[in-house]
């Protein structure tokens, strides 16, 4: 059982091998790795089982619950239960308006500042009510900001399973898209209500009655229809509707009576980890129940955590977190697998050894299933016999890349784009890839492993750009993920040798033919179509077979020579190493293209 990242190093200590034996089993698959070097888990799975080894791989967070202790039936004592603020996830189809949705109500300048419109990964806001109703007066509301294009998928599904309430985004123009279907399917899985805002009212062509018919159509009728889902039109461009659309959420919130117990040991999900610079490992959580403060201990499956401090979305310290509400965690000894749960337990040696005790079981389950076999011994090919395969394996039209993103959730779906990627001419592989700023490691690792870095949405760290240079390593970065998709298809078509294509120029038909000097003759031609060029390569047609193929020698109009002529003019054309022209004979000037192939 290993946790990823997998390094070459500590991953040929779990297979009781030495690191140049790993490293020689990566080269028979093409990937130039070095005893520091991240592998992906796919390599990683063939490399143990080329070794005798079935491969078991936990993700932080993941499997065994290192807490021995249940939460106590006490904790859910009714007495003990306060309204929290209900969990909101706002789903919908690109462009849509979610965004400016989510700009609206936390009063910033979100939308400006995202590439495409698209939000990159999940962000967790919370925001006050500030209308004039007196019974909702100060209330808070935690948003999930979900990614809208497909690549993000996954985490958008992360993000609805912590979620009380969905508002699913329906533009009043376009209506349901096959985005809104994929985020409805999502709403109605995880969330224990939905709300619908029927977005852009003022745009042209806005028709609300067909929306709701719609949302009739698939289950999810409007209560003024006689159906159960709240429904609100709203502008958000201009603030239309968008204090009623907070009243209908916290009314919603009222009729599935969120309550939790604010005074036990604190409890929640991670919604998405990164490593950050300068502040090490962190991930924004979701307390469920509990309070969250400054030096807590808590442990998330094999990782652990004794809270250094607590950042709301703007990047202030917050005293405490509770339920219901978001914070961004520092303090972490690894980065957490998204999605996973946490829970306190009572100091940081608790934590520490439960993590460890969680991988220990970890390891004895995988034992007990006898997922580790004794290793079969050294393969006979030798490591010189897999240098060589590695370097005829060279010759394959193969782009391989290293990727960078700025979070987990987005490294995760941009590898999943990129797996999605299909062509038989040229080979995609995957080196790595972690989160983060593009390091001088990073250039590192992908001149060893003769590839080019694919980067999200990240950064340059200081000083790599003249490593860059140094090394000639190309790196390829976009902050909207389908035009980084693009980018990577084109260097692919760049592997491939261009393909020769003939373009035809255009023709000339021979109405007579003149003597030139004693022994040639030049055929009198009127071009029909396109145009005839000197120099052309040309061939001449006589009762639809092809007589004679050359070069267009000469080419006159009139007396004068002429570099090209059009259709509709007379010219005199002489091809190279042929005069026997007949009236009738059709010439055929064309030109040799070099194309690009497709993938």
């Amino acid at each position: 059982t290993v946790r990823p990242p997998i390094v070459v190093r500590d991953f040929a200590i779990a297979l009781n091998l030495k690191p140049f034996q790993v490293i020689g089993s990566l080269m028979e698959l093409n990937k130039v790795v070095s005893v520091s070097s991240v592998i992906d888990e796919a390599d990683a799975r063939k490399v143990a089982e080329k070794h005798g080894y079935h491969l078991e791989i936990r993700h932080r967070g993941e499997g065994v619950q290192p807490v021995k202790k249940e939460v106590k039936s006490s904790d859910d004592d009714p007495a003990l239960m306060v309204t929290r603020p209900p969990v909101v996830c706002v789903l919908g189809h690109v462009d849509h308006g979610k965004t400016t949705l989510l700009d609206y109500f936390r009063k910033s300048n979100v939308v400006s500042g995202e590439a495409g419109g698209i939000t990159q990964h999940i962000g967790a806001y919370t925001v006050k009510y500030q209308g004039d109703k007196p019974e909702y007066k100060g209330r808070l509301v935690t948003f999930l900001d979900t990614p809208g294009h497909a690549a993000f998928a996954k985490m958008r599904e992360r993000g609805a399973s912590v979620t009380d309430i969905a508002v699913l985004v329906v533009a009043a123009d376009d209506g349901f898209m096959p985005q809104t279907e994929e985020a409805l399917k999502f709403a109605q899985k995880h969330a224990s209500a939905i709300v619908c805002a029927i977005n852009k009212v003022d745009a042209k062509g806005s028709n609300i009655d067909r929306v709701k018919q719609q949302m009739q159509q698939r289950g999810i009728t409007p209560e003024d229809w006689g159906g159960e889902t709240i429904t609100n039109p709203v502008s958000a461009l201009k603030g239309t509707g968008m204090n009623e659309l907070l009243e209908s959420i916290l009314l919603q919130a009222e009729i599935l009576d969120l309550k939790a117990n604010p005074k036990c040991p604190a409890q929640g999900v991670i919604i998405e980890s990164q490593m950050e610079t300068g502040r090490g490992p962190t991930a924004t959580v979701i307390v469920q129940k509990g309070t969250l403060k400054p030096g807590d201990s808590f442990v998330c499956g094999e990782t652990w955590c004794k809270v250094r401090a607590l950042m709301d979305e703007n990047g202030q310290r917050l005293p405490q977190s509770t339920p219901g509400t978001p914070a961004l965690v520092l303090g972490w000894d690894a980065v957490p697998a998204p999605g996973s749960k946490f829970r306190t337990v009572k100091n940081d040696r608790e934590a520490r050894e439960a993590a460890e005790e969680a991988v220990q079981a970890a390891r004895k389950l995988a034992e007990a299933a006898g997922n580790v076999p004794a290793p079969t011994g050294r393969p006979g090919m030798s490591d010189l016999d897999r240098l060589m395969a590695a370097l005829e394996k060279d010759k394959e039209k193969i782009l391989r890349v290293l990727l960078k993103a700025d979070v987990n959730g987005t490294l995760e779906a941009l590898q999943g784009c990129l797996q999605d990627i299909k062509s038989n001419k040229v080979k995609l592989e995957i080196v790595g890839g972690s989160v983060g700023p593009i390091t001088q490691s990073d250039v590192q690792m992908a001149e060893a492993a003769k590839s080019t870095i694919v980067a999200f949405d990240t950064k340059l760290e200081n000083g790599v750009q003249a490593h860059l240079k140094r090394t000639g390593v190309k790196v390829i970065t976009h902050d909207i993920i389908y035009e980084l998709i693009n980018l990577v298809k084109e260097a692919m078509a760049e592997l491939l040798d261009p393909e020769i294509r003939e373009n035809k120029l255009g023709a000339a038909e021979v109405r007579a033919v003149f003597p030139l000097g004693k022994d040639h003759n030049v055929a009198g031609c009127m071009v029909t179509e396109g145009l005839v060029r000197r120099g052309a390569k040309a061939r001449l047609i006589r009762k639809g077979q092809v007589i004679h193929q050359g070069p267009v020698e000469t080419l006159r109009r009139f007396k004068d020579d002429a570099s090209e002529v059009k259709a509709g003019f007379e010219c005199g054309i002489k091809l190279g190493g042929y005069d026997d022209y007949q009236a009738g004979d059709t010439i055929e000037a064309v030109e040799m293209l070099q194309v690009r192939p497709a993938l």
